[in-house]
C-alpha cells in the first residue's frame, strides 16, 4: 500500500463534498507528472490525505481510499467542461482519473502552517518552495506522524 496528499480547493470540492457523495471521482487533473503517478504508482486501496488547497488556511481535512485504479478522464472530452481538452478522446485518452472513497474526516484540521514546524515532515514535496503538484506521495512515517498529529491538542 502507498499513501499520498491530495490536493483540492474547498470552493470546488471539499472533504465534505465527498462526505456527502460517498465516493467521487477525483478528475481534472491536467499535470504529465501528476497523471503518471495516477498510472504508474497509485493503486487501488492505497490511502490519502484530503488536503485543502488555495484557500485562507490550507491543510489537510480528512482521510480517503483509492477505490478505483487510473482510468480515462471522460471530462477531457466534454467541450462545456473546465478540463477540456481537445486533444483528447476515447481512442486516445491524455489525462487520467481515479476514483476515491470517502474514510473520515480528521479529528481536527492539521494546517500547512502545523505541517511546517515539524522536521519529521520536511521532506514532503508540500512542503516544499515551488511544488505545485495536486497529488504527491508521502512515506508510511510521514503519514503515521500526521496521524500523530491530529491526536494531539
Amino acid at each position: 500500500m502507498r499513501y499520498w496528499l491530495m490536493k483540492s480547493e474547498p470552493d470546488t470540492y471539499s472533504i465534505d463534498n465527498l462526505k456527502g457523495d460517498g465516493i467521487g471521482h477525483w478528475d481534472g487533473v491536467r499535470n504529465y507528472q501528476v497523471r503518471n503517478m495516477m498510472r504508474d504508482d497509485m493503486s487501488k486501496g492505497d490511502q490519502a490525505f484530503f488536503y485543502h488547497s488555495n484557500c485562507k488556511n490550507p491543510g489537510i481535512a480528512g482521510i480517503m481510499t483509492i477505490s478505483r485504479n487510473a482510468y480515462p478522464d471522460f471530462t477531457a472530452w466534454d467541450n462545456t467542461s473546465k478540463y477540456y481538452d481537445p486533444k483528447s478522446n476515447e481512442r486516445n485518452p491524455q489525462w487520467l482519473m481515479v476514483d476515491v472513497t470517502y474514510k473520515r474526516n480528521l479529528a481536527r484540521f492539521i494546517s500547512l502552517t502545523e505541517l511546517k514546524q515539524h522536521t519529521q515532515l520536511a521532506g514532503m514535496l508540500i512542503l516544499r518552495r515551488g511544488n505545485r503538484l495536486s497529488i504527491t506521495p508521502i512515506t508510511e512515517n510521514e503519514w503515521n506522524f500526521i496521524l500523530q498529529l491530529e491526536q494531539q491538542t
